[in-house]
């Protein structure tokens, strides 16, 4: 029996559950949701109750991200160009919306060395430091030819604009980054795992900022020359990557010497509450200024590889200029339990046991810098969130799906039973997160208004 799909702006419906053999003819249909997702900035509500048997979701998932990749080739805006090798110098360009940032054009070195591995090129993304962007952008395409990282692709972006606007963290960034992670995955060329952020200087601030706002992408992260207070960029959230910062011990400027070792303790104590879970090279290189050996770093990141669904996770949802993360690994965030406090979420999964703790978070600061007044170090106090809404993405490499699931949420029962595979779950998931490895077929909500 064959069914008839209605995909409108808001609405992908369908009457009974879907026969596998059928599931490749609503690529179109699907598709045609996803692109109208990107055309409006958001995808419209869905509701199909299409649920999927153990033996359907393997090629449910295929369709997917196949309609999920049409839909991108269809979509009018700046595309990524096609690859070739770095030392040809290819460089192009995307705007950034003028509601993001005026007047602003990201221009871009995009380029390869080596032979594409069978999994698709790890990716570089390489931020530079705040001197003249021509000079600047110059040594990042040098970068980019000569670290011994080979076989990799690089994005090498010159600032847009200078002065207030040269911080690699600010939402208009946050644009191409996102829209380079999308275009990237959805090109087949990339390798889903293996993709590393890095950075020097003002580009170390802002790697590092984005190794913590962006942690679910990344393989591993490597800010040279920085360090950041960590109000901006909370280690926790680094919890499953691999993560570098290299400054030197004489590198005093805006106390970059002192806020590297705060970054390495804090990821000490982490790693040693959970072993194996932070794996982290700090260091203060000694009788080193501002420069130091930039060539380490890569070579190093490009040893770790993603995982996509760790069973234990950390993550402060913090915002960066004004945005938060609408979602972090399986965890969807539907409604933000305070919208005037940081919510962390932690997530064990013991066999088919789901524990998540939701908190509110305040941070209060302990040190302050004479000079600037600059924030550098900080207490953190917790208390149970009583608000929000969850949704907890599950599949076979996270649980059984073929046996019931427990869901405890702040030390309350809040689910048991088995989960349904769905197709709406994989439609949003894909939605969400743009990435291959992050299709789901299972989930839970979890409304925590409910739990008082």
């Amino acid at each position: 029996m064959k069914y008839r799909f209605l995909i409108t702006a808001a609405l992908l419906a369908a009457a009974q559950a879907l026969p596998a053999r059928d599931v490749a003819e609503l690529a179109p249909s699907v598709a045609d949701w996803f692109l109208t997702g990107l055309e409006n900035g958001k995808q419209s509500p869905l509701s199909t109750d299409i649920r999927l048997k153990p033996a359907e979701t393997a090629p449910a998932e295929a369709m997917v991200w196949s309609a999920w990749v049409d839909a991108n080739k269809r979509f009018d805006e700046q595309k990524l160009p096609a690859i070739r090798p770095i030392t040809l110098g290819d460089s192009s360009a995307w705007n950034i919306p003028a509601g993001l940032e005026q007047d602003a054009v990201m221009k871009y070195y995009w380029g390869s060395k080596g032979v594409k591995p069978e999994s698709g090129y790890p990716l570089f993304l390489y931020l530079h430091g705040s001197g003249e962007p021509a000079r600047e952008w110059a040594n990042g395409l040098h970068f980019a030819r000569t670290f011994a990282d080979s076989a990799s692709v690089y994005f090498v972006p010159r600032i847009p604009r200078t002065g207030e606007w040269y911080r690699w963290w600010q939402k208009g960034k946050q644009y191409a980054w996102e829209k380079l992670l999308r275009q990237a995955l959805a090109s087949g060329e990339i390798d889903p795992d293996k993709i590393y952020f890095f950075g020097i200087s003002e580009g170390g601030y802002g790697s590092q900022r984005l190794a913590s706002f962006y942690a679910d992408y990344l393989a591993a992260a490597g800010p040279m020359a920085g360090g950041e207070p960590l109000v901006n960029a909370p280690v926790e959230n680094c919890r499953n990557i691999a993560f570098s910062l290299r400054t030197g011990d004489q590198d005093f400027g805006f106390y970059r010497d002192k806020l590297t070792g705060y970054t390495k303790a804090a990821f000490d104590s982490a790693a040693a509450l959970h072993p194996a879970s932070y794996i982290h090279n700090i260091e203060l290189i000694p009788g080193r200024g501002h420069h130091i050996d930039y060539r380490p770093t890569t070579p190093w990141l490009r040893a770790f590889t993603r995982n996509p669904w760790p069973k234990h996770i950390s993550w402060e949802d913090f915002e960066m200029d004004g945005v938060h993360r609408t979602g972090f690994y399986n965890l969807q965030v539907l409604e933000r339990p305070d919208a005037d406090k940081r919510t962390r979420y932690d997530m064990d999964i013991n066999g088919n046991s789901i524990n998540l703790t939701v908190q509110n978070v305040t941070y209060t600061t302990t040190e302050t810098d004479s000079k600037w007044g600059i924030a550098l170090k900080f207490d953190r106090s917790y208390s149970p969130a009583t608000s929000g809404k969850v949704k907890i993405y599950l599949n076979s490499r996270l649980v059984d799906l073929s046996r019931p699931v427990s869901v405890t949420v702040n030390g309350k029962k809040v689910f048991a039973g088995k989960v349904n595979a769905t197709l709406d779950n994989m439609l949003e998931s894909c939605a969400e997160y743009h990435d291959p490895r992050r299709i789901f077929p299972a989930s839970v909500t979890v409304d925590l208004s409910k739990l008082k």
